[in-house]
Order: C-alpha cells, then sequence, then structure tokens
C-alpha cells in the first residue's frame, strides 16, 4: 500500500503545480520551470518507495521492461489517476478559478505525435536513468526525468498542451485547461510513447533483465 500512496502523492504535487502556475499565470512564473522541479524533487523523495513513477505511461515502459510487477499497474494507474483528479480540484479552490476548455488549434495527427514523442522521451529517459544495470545507485535521475519534462513543455506545450502523462492529461481537462473532446488524443499518444519506450529499453539493453 505504500507504493501506491507514494505514487498519489507524487502525482497530486506534480498536477497540482501545473494548475496553480497555468491558471494563476502569474507574472514572472514560467510554468515549465515550476512543473520540472515538481517533478524532479518528487521523485527524489518517492523513489525509494515505489519507484516514482507519477505517470500511467512511466508505469507502463516500466512494466514492459520489466521492472513492474503485473500486480502493481493497475494499482499504480488508479493512485495516479485520483491524484490527478484530487490536484485538479484544490488547484481551483486555491486559484479559484478553471480554464476556458478551449480546444487545442493544432491538428489531431500533430497534437498526437508530438504527445506521444516527448511521452517516449520522458519514459526513455526513466527506464534508462532509474531502472538500469548501468546507472544503477546514480544521483542523477531525478533532475534528468524533470528536465525532460520541462524541455517538452518549453518544445510543445504550444502545440499540445504537454501533459505526456494520461493523469495529467485527465487533470488538466478537470481543470478546463484541455477539452474534453481531445483528452483521448493525450491518453492514447501517451501510453503508446511508454510502450514504445520500454520497448526500445530491452531493445537496446537485451542483457539487462
Amino acid at each position: 500500500m505504500r507504493k501506491y500512496i507514494a505514487e498519489f502523492i507524487g502525482t497530486f504535487f506534480l498536477v497540482l503545480t501545473i494548475g496553480c502556475t497555468v491558471l494563476l499565470g502569474a507574472p514572472g512564473v514560467i510554468p515549465p520551470l515550476a512543473i520540472g522541479a515538481a517533478l524532479m524533487v518528487m521523485i527524489f523523495a518517492g523513489g525509494h518507495i515505489s519507484g516514482a513513477h507519477f505517470n500511467p505511461a512511466v508505469t507502463l515502459a516500466v512494466f514492459v521492461r520489466g521492472k513492474c510487477d503485473a500486480k502493481d499497474v493497475l494499482p499504480y494507474w488508479i493512485a495516479q489517476l485520483a491524484a490527478g483528479i484530487a490536484a485538479a480540484y484544490t488547484a481551483m479552490f486555491l486559484t479559484g478559478k478553471g480554464g476556458q476548455g478551449t480546444p487545442l488549434e493544432a491538428a489531431t495527427p500533430v497534437i498526437f505525435v508530438a504527445e506521444f514523442l516527448f511521452t517516449f522521451a520522458l519514459a526513455y529517459v526513466v527506464v534508462n536513468t532509474a531502472t538500469a544495470k548501468g546507472t544503477s545507485g546514480n544521483s542523477f535521475y531525478g533532475l534528468a526525468i524533470g528536465m525532460t519534462v520541462m524541455t517538452g513543455a518549453f518544445a510543445v506545450g504550444s502545440i499540445s498542451g504537454g501533459a505526456f502523462n494520461p493523469a495529467v492529461a485527465v487533470g488538466a481537462a478537470m481543470m478546463k485547461l484541455f477539452s474534453f473532446s481531445q483528452i483521448w488524443i493525450h491518453i492514447v499518444a501517451d501510453l503508446a510513447g511508454g510502450l514504445v519506450a520500454g520497448i526500445a529499453f530491452k531493445a537496446l539493453n537485451p542483457d539487462d533483465k
């Protein structure tokens, strides 16, 4: 149970940071920096307990890679999605506002590819820095993972919304930062990115079981 609680806490603060920084839009606040930093510190805090996935797509990648038991996949997903929803309501309570629910302007294939690529990048970095034999015991994995999310948010946030995480996508839709009509794109693209990252790790690291 403690693994699932750790997943809830980490995902909660990630989505809460997204909500508060984006909804308020305060002068001088740069959301991608805050979001990447929030993910980084939560990974360092919870990594030794749950592996600090905080993302259903990452859980899928780690499962495919062989470092997450099948019995943990669904509970991890439930904890992550519940945290995303709870954080969304908390952010709206704290800020006193929600978004407009305006659909993203980019075409569906463009949103899909943007989400897929940077979710792949995120999950690829996770499995190679936090689960690989060659990087076992390192102290940089949290920074590497957080900065990958920051990079993706800067690169394609204006195109796809920069979720790279189904739990984030659900939370963002609850806050009306995304349109519910487009959330399927994020969920499918993000899970696909995690799946391919897990497969890529196994192909590139055949001796790392």
